[in-house]
């Protein structure tokens, strides 16, 4: 960058004249009797001065404008000048290199407004924690799953859990799984913690992820592998023994063996052995439907005449037994299978009315359907004598019952529904000492 012929121009006319006005000076000076010339001499010189002093300002206050400018990151500013100053290479240099600092500024504001969208989008919550130990929900996912954190403290945090409160105040970088209430059902969480250094300053970064729901799917499909190989294992060894206690007892039909009383008692046990095979081979046949996975068709309904048409249907098969339905609000909507849902549903009630027979003189079944933070809640309560502590994991895997008559499927199919939906399903306490099946779905 260089100045123009004008500039130079005017700069070295500016020099010449006050070297003219500094010899005129002189001359008037050293001849007598020029009193008005040495006047006028004098203000030649301080007019030359004055000239060249403004024609080196301009540039000075120029170059001063532009590094201000850089400064406080003001890229708008311009430098053109008039034609008359001699700068106009000088406004033009200038201005080139604020457009192409107000270019390099443009791109950076759109990179750091895509990063920020990025972050505030990501489907994992993102904390961050200065060294003052201030909590920060830093994005959307975040600022849902710990929507009711009221302060920015740590130990605010204590209402999901003291564990995860400790972390977030003296944790070390790494990963943990912990265990944290969500919408008033226990989860896991996977944390994991970083440090990073921000403007200089030292701050941790913290997410927490969710994984209830895929560790359910995971030991859901577990269970439904091992179903599979069980069934299949046991329908193989099963079928030979079947057709062999058949052919048996049809042998033992011989008409010739009818006066032996002995062949009597092994035709009839051969039969009963013939039936019980065959009957276990129905049974296995019948339950291998747990092993596959329920295909979800995907609607939006309102829960109330759905839940409505529900207990009409409970109602026919069980008149005598109160139910009361508590739908909140009642345009609650559902966004699920309503057809699977309502499997789940009445296989609910039935269990509910199974466990407090005998159990009660006065039973009855409350069904509420209600919203829950960003989960929709469907509760069956029953008033019978509830689920111990140490069987709420046991009732949903396959097969496991407690009643002598009981089949074991159909809370680990409710379990595959909701997993399905991508939900979870668990049993507590009832307020009145019963149990109370709850049935967490994401909200429609």
């Amino acid at each position: 960058m260089g100045s123009d012929r004008r500039f130079t121009f005017a700069l070295a006319g500016w020099i010449a004249l006050l070297g003219a006005a500094l010899a005129a000076s002189v001359g008037a000076f050293m001849l007598p009797g020029l009193g008005a010339g040495r006047i006028v001499a004098l203000l030649g010189v301080a007019g030359a001065t004055a000239g060249l002093w403004l024609h080196v300002r301009q540039t000075n206050r120029t170059v001063a404008r532009f590094v201000e400018a850089l400064r406080f990151g003001d890229s708008a500013t311009r430098f053109g000048l008039e034609q008359g100053a001699g700068f106009r290479e000088l406004g033009e240099a200038l201005d080139a290199a604020m457009t192409r600092a107000h270019a390099r500024q443009e791109a950076m504001a759109g990179e750091l407004r895509f990063l920020e969208a990025l972050v505030d989008d990501m489907p994992i919550a993102l904390l961050t924690i200065d060294a003052e130990g201030q909590v920060t929900l830093a994005n959307k996912a975040a600022r849902r799953l710990f929507r009711d954190v009221q302060g920015a403290r740590a130990e605010d945090y204590v209402r999901y859990s003291a564990t995860l409160a400790r972390q977030l105040a003296e944790g070390r970088p790494g990963e943990t799984m912990l265990l944290i209430a969500l919408d008033g059902m226990p989860q896991n969480v996977l944390v994991r913690r970083a440090s990073l250094d921000r403007l200089g300053r030292r701050i941790s970064v913290v997410t927490v992820q969710p994984v209830q729901g895929m560790l359910n799917a995971v030991e859901a499909a577990a269970q439904t592998d091992l179903v599979r190989v069980l069934t299949h294992e046991i329908l193989n060894s099963l079928t030979p023994v079947t057709s062999l206690a058949e052919t048996a007892a049809g042998l033992l039909e011989a008409p010739d063996l009818a006066a032996e009383p002995r062949v009597a008692d092994a035709r009839a046990a051969v039969s009963a052995l013939a039936r019980r095979a065959s009957g276990l081979s129905h049974f296995i046949e019948a339950y291998r439907a747990v092993a596959r996975s329920p295909e979800v068709r995907r609607q939006r309904f309102l829960a109330l005449p759905w839940a409505e048409e529900l207990v009409r249907i409970f109602a026919a098969e069980a008149a005598e037994l109160p139910i009361r339905l508590i739908v909140e609000p009642q345009d609650l909507p559902l966004d699920a299978d309503p057809d699977l849902l309502a499997q789940v549903v009445i296989n609910l009630l039935r269990n509910a009315r199974q466990a407090m027979d005998g159990h009660t003189d006065a039973p009855h079944i409350t069904l509420r359907v209600k919203p829950y933070g960003q989960a929709v809640l469907l509760e069956v309560e029953d008033c019978g004598p509830g689920v111990p502590p140490a069987l709420r994991h046991d009732i949903f895997l396959p097969f496991f019952t407690t009643r002598a008559n009981g089949t074991g499927v159909g809370l680990n199919l409710a379990r595959q529904i909701a997993i399905a939906h991508g939900g979870t399903i668990e049993v507590r306490d009832a307020p009145d000492g019963g149990a109370l099946i709850c049935l967490a779905l994401p909200h429609a």
